[in-house]
């Protein structure tokens, strides 16, 4: 699932989940500290400064860091003011940042490109203050084979019914779970992102009809189970 659209589903169901668990965990009018790690195209930190908070983005690739500042660039003044970028891959949290740092932590990709994703995560955690928000994204390698087969691409499908057991079970929610609870960041709530499709219709009305059925299927078993991606949020100390 490409999420480097802000039109994509993804990214405005993200933004949607986001919002729930920021709503659950801070107080209304609090102006929060969030951090992007591997921050892409930078959807939901450029839509958080908007909103009044602080963002940091942490992000390796100089191609993606100059995307980002461009569309920085176009934003007002007042946002621009509360965007600060930096060099930096996702294990590289505790060389930038002090411990307790941030309110909310993003982390939309980079454990799937991390080396040791449970030292990353650790990482993330260290971070966090206390009763801080870390929001995670994972491909979902136990429905891989969902998407081709509902396309009838066959091979893609058999292909991807063996990949969770090739590559191993690092980042598979069960085992996410686990090393939430066990670095002292539980699991709150997880949602499923792209349960019947990828990509919004262009007309307005029925993108919001397939949004609200997304939502609220996201949070629902078996749904959210057979996603394409898992949005995972744990609270530090919760």
């Amino acid at each position: 699932m490409d999420l480097s659209d802000p039109g994509q589903l993804g990214q405005r169901l993200l933004a949607r989940q986001l919002d729930e668990q920021i709503s659950a965990a801070f107080d209304a009018d609090q102006r929060l500290r969030v951090l992007d790690v591997g921050l892409g195209r930078g959807v939901q930190a450029l839509r958080l400064a908007r909103a009044g908070h602080a963002v940091t983005g942490l992000q390796s690739d100089p191609d993606l860091r100059e995307l980002f500042e461009k569309d920085l660039a176009e934003e007002p003044e007042e946002t621009r003011g509360r965007v600060r970028l930096v060099a930096g891959g996702s294990e590289d949290t505790g060389a930038h940042f002090l411990p307790g740092a941030f309110d909310v932590v993003l982390c939309h990709g980079g454990l799937l490109q991390a080396r040791d994703p449970g030292t990353t995560l650790a990482g993330l955690a260290r971070v966090l203050d206390a009763g801080g928000l870390l929001s995670l994204l994972i491909r979902n390698d136990m429905a891989l084979a969902m998407h081709p087969g509902r396309a009838g691409d066959w091979d893609a499908a058999l292909a991807a019914l063996d990949f969770p057991e090739r590559t191993g079970s690092a980042l598979r929610l069960e085992t996410l779970t686990r090393g939430l609870a066990g670095i002292g960041t539980p699991l709150r709530q997880w949602y499923g992102v792209g349960i019947f499709g990828r990509q919004c219709p262009a007309e307005e009305e029925k993108a919001e009809r397939m949004l609200t059925v997304e939502e609220h299927a996201g949070r629902l078993d078996p749904y959210r189970s057979v996603a394409a991606m898992l949005h995972i949020c744990g609270v530090r100390g919760g």
